[in-house]
């Protein structure tokens, strides 16, 4: 560990009082320059704490924005605490990215700051590579909220970078993609009361049984069924953004459901004119499969289905599975969000949960032969959500489902996340209602006779504040 062996008795209005500057290559006037930034402790006053693990070398444990609200075109300071509970070997970085929760523009802040001034072309100043064990590093930006913002807030998210690599997070709100999400700028920006509202609401769907025990699902990626015509359908997928219809996104989807007494049965729709046919083995293709031998199927192109078997939406014991074009299958269970979580390669939940499905895919074609997209369809057995209340559902109760459509690690949905998180935010799943066949007409003389047939049920999308046309 290299020290500074200047003494050190700066205070900083943080009310903590600053370490010795350490770290190899630090010139004496960068050393005097910078030691306000490190601290002996957090200081009292911090207003914000976190508690970011990023493998258990250093934890970001607060931050401040000042002012936490900044309109388009003024400047706000952003300031993250960082502790270093480990030395880190040399080329190691501190990267910020910004993003606009209106329009989903990200942002830089990488060398922004007294700690990250950019030094031979490949270190900060003092950059977590040259932190001291047991210090506290004051880490301050300037950030100029861009004039074309058309968010109500920016999201600030903080890592550790080198090269293609990045420092793991082990516990701690982040991105899924070792980003700590640290906060969040507001604005200014008033949105448009209507729209706001509409597009907060998930949306839902009733979804009835099939009426008859001889009514049979054929799995074969076809969907030609006439139960499928009738199907509760989500309707054109959406931005998961913005909630709007997709006008840049390459795919595009739709879901529709049905159920009986075995089976939870989906058929999902996808346009997509070049979808990845690649995935072969982990032993030929290590880096896309998980540890646990199965495909990542979002890092290219898949269907993607959540389920949180329970109305409240709390990311408590839901259900991941994704089936790609190749009719490869992606399944894992998760106890709260996103966790357990392994290594950068993880396993990612409980990726041993085996929901013993059956899927097949079809190929969509063009009349000139073309590929223009393909259908996943699929029987999940009741037995696979273990934990839910009711396996099978009871008519009238509600589950959080969410469907999407993805390329690249990034998607379409049926329920737009809003930037309220990612893919796995159990809140923004639409609601499912179980409802059952309605009941057929009593003859006269029956008990309730004069009380005139039963209204049949309609199958339709529930009123909600999306767009019916896709994102």
């Amino acid at each position: 560990m290299f020290r500074f062996t200047a003494k050190c008795g700066v205070l900083v209005a943080l009310a903590a009082s600053a370490g010795c500057v350490g770290g190899k290559g630090l010139s004496s006037d960068d050393k005097d320059r910078l030691k306000q930034y490190v601290l002996d402790a957090p200081p009292a006053d911090m207003p914000h704490k976190l508690d970011v693990n990023f493998e258990n070398k250093v934890h970001l444990i607060g931050y401040k924005f000042d002012p936490e609200t900044a309109r388009p075109g003024t400047e706000t300071k952003l300031t993250y605490y960082w502790r270093c509970d480990d030395t880190l070997e040399d080329g190691w970085l501190l990267f910020t990215h910004t993003k606009d929760e209106g329009s989903g523009k990200m942002g830089n802040l990488d060398f922004v700051g007294p700690l990250r001034e950019e030094r031979n072309g490949s270190h900060q100043t003092l950059g977590p590579e040259r932190w001291e064990k047991g210090k506290v590093y004051v880490d301050e930006q300037t950030y100029k909220v861009p004039s074309e913002v058309t968010g109500a807030q920016v999201t600030v998210y903080v890592g550790i970078w080198k090269g293609d690599a990045r420092l793991r997070i082990v516990s701690g709100p982040n991105d899924n993609d070792n980003s700590a999400i640290v906060g969040n700028v507001r604005t200014g920006i008033a949105p448009k009361a209507a729209e706001d509202h509409a597009l907060m609401a998930v949306p839902s769907l009733s979804v009835t049984k099939l009426a008859s025990a001889t009514d049979k699902i054929t799995i074969d990626g076809k969907g030609s069924e006439p139960e499928w015509g009738a199907a509760a359908s989500t309707g054109p997928f959406v931005d998961v953004g913005t909630g709007k219809p997709n006008s840049v996104f390459p795919v595009n989807g739709s879901a529709k459901v049905l159920w009986d007494d075995k089976n939870l049965y989906v058929l999902l729709t996808v346009q997509d004119a070049d979808p990845y046919m690649g995935f072969k083995d982990a032993k030929s293709q290590p880096t896309d499969f998980t540890a646990a031998g199965q495909p990542k199927l979002w890092t290219h192109d898949t269907i993607e289905m959540m389920v949180d078997p329970d109305p409240s939406g709390d990311n408590k014991d839901y259900y991941e599975l994704q089936i790609g074009p190749q009719n490869k299958v992606f399944k894992s269970q998760f106890d709260t969000l996103q966790q357990p979580m392994g290594g950068p390669n993880g396993p990612f939940g409980h990726e041993d949960w085996d929901p013993k499905l059956k899927s097949a895919v079809e190929l969509q074609k063009g009349p000139d032969g073309k590929t223009t997209g393909y259908t996943v369809e699929a029987a999940i057995p009741w037995a696979a959500y273990a934990k839910a209340a009711n396996h099978p559902p009871n008519p009238g109760d509600v589950w959080r489902i969410n469907f999407y459509a993805m390329k690249n690690n990034a998607g379409v949905a049926w329920s737009p996340i809003l930037g309220q998180g990612n893919f796995h935010k159990s809140a923004r799943f639409g609601k499912v209602t179980w409802s059952a066949p309605a009941a057929p007409p009593q003859a006269a003389g029956a008990s309730d006779a004069g009380a005139g047939p039963h209204a049949p049920v309609t199958l339709r999308l529930k009123p909600q504040a999306l767009p019916a046309t896709k994102p």
